[in-house]
């Protein structure tokens, strides 16, 4: 018997047809002819498969690209607040969910393919609604479509005027504003501010978002004066030169007052240094003008130079108790390596330039050469 007979058997029952005996003489029939029932079984199989198998391949196609989608760039205005955290998942359920795209699939799908997905920042946008995922996700990269104010802090602002230009340029109101920094253990100023926040308000461009109040605005610019002090290593820097951290911070301000020029700080700071060192009072007229508030300028009268505040360097040898403003990087970095050289005396010409001096009668001369008589102290 045949393999293939035997499989007939197997799967029909059929008996194998009996053989004739050797020498008869009854004619041999011919074989059965195979059932046509398994023909069409087979076929009703491939059919199946082949029905199957679209199934699948276009349940696949239409998860790789053809989820349903808005086109265009929509209408009418939705406002979306993507949370920090929140990944291309998230942020495509919070888009449908506002109506912003047809179906989070069809952004979620095109996420995984565009780069610009992953410059997504947390925040608040006003976007349009029915838009295509094409669309959404172009307006969600673009800083226009976040709803918030920005403002600016100058290197060297002081404490008010950080007040007044967060104020003028967001909703947030000078009173909560000052409540806030009254109460300097809600905003994290470190213990060894002594509760003054003067110098801890790093000076950049801060966005607000709604919700934003003023404890965690002002919180976001200490947090960043911390960063950067830890980033510069002040911590380790500054005993080399015999100072704390807040001392690094304070003679960064009055490099941000005393010198007009980012390149000017290094030779200010080893001024300072010298003079500390020989035990001579700074006689900076921008501590004394940070007590008196005089605006515009430095320079001060002798009124103002007899002040008994321990921030007049005048009256009192070396630094003032804190910070007179927020210094930026390049003071600070200044202040923590100073320049090469035995400098006691400097002053600025009125083109900006700053002129050095070990010598005070050639400080005097020099200074004199460029005010008057009778200017330039010592």
């Amino acid at each position: 018997m045949s393999e293939s007979d035997g499989g007939l058997e197997i799967l029909t029952g059929e008996e194998e047809p009996r053989r004739a005996r050797p020498g008869s003489r009854r004619r041999e029939e011919p074989p059965k002819k195979k059932s046509g029932i398994k023909n069409v079984i087979a076929l009703l199989a491939v059919i199946a498969i082949l029905i199957g198998g679209y199934v699948v391949v276009t349940n696949v196609m239409d998860r790789m690209g053809g989820a349903e989608d808005y086109s265009g760039q929509g209408t009418g205005t939705a406002e979306v607040t993507i949370p920090s955290g929140a990944n291309g998942v998230q942020i495509a359920r919070l888009l449908a969910e506002q109506d912003v795209v047809k179906s989070s699939e069809a952004f979620y799908q095109l996420s995984l393919t565009d780069a610009r997905a992953q410059k997504i920042q947390p925040g608040t946008y006003t976007l349009r609604q029915q838009m295509s995922a094409e669309a959404a996700l172009t307006a969600l990269v673009d800083p226009s479509a976040r709803v918030q104010a920005k403002f600016t802090v100058p290197e060297g602002a002081r404490v008010g005027q950080i007040v007044e230009i967060i104020s003028k340029n967001t909703e947030l109101e000078a009173k909560d504003l000052e409540a806030a920094l009254d109460d300097p253990s809600t905003i994290g100023l470190p213990d060894y501010a002594n509760g003054n926040p003067e110098g801890y308000l790093y000076p950049e461009t801060y966005f607000v978002e709604p919700g934003d109040d003023a404890k965690a605005v002002l919180t976001r610019m200490v947090q960043q004066t911390l960063k950067v002090a830890k980033d510069l290593d002040i911590g380790s820097r500054a005993p080399a030169l015999g100072l704390n951290g807040e001392e690094v911070l304070t003679v960064a301000s009055i490099l941000e007052y005393e010198g007009q020029k980012p390149e000017d700080y290094a030779k200010i700071a080893r001024v300072l240094y010298n003079r500390i060192d020989q035990g001579m009072p700074l006689q900076l007229d921008s501590t004394v003008s940070y007590v008196s508030e005089r605006k515009g300028d430095v320079w001060t009268t002798a009124e103002e130079r007899a002040n008994p505040s321990l921030y007049n360097t005048y009256q009192h040898a070396g630094l003032p108790p804190g910070p007179i403003g927020s210094p930026g990087q390049a003071s600070i970095e200044a202040a923590l390596n100073p320049a090469d050289g035995d400098w006691l005396y400097f002053f600025a010409k009125k083109d900006g330039s700053v002129v050095y001096n070990q010598d005070f009668g050639k400080h005097t001369s020099d200074c004199q050469a460029e005010y008057g008589a009778g200017s330039c102290g010592g």
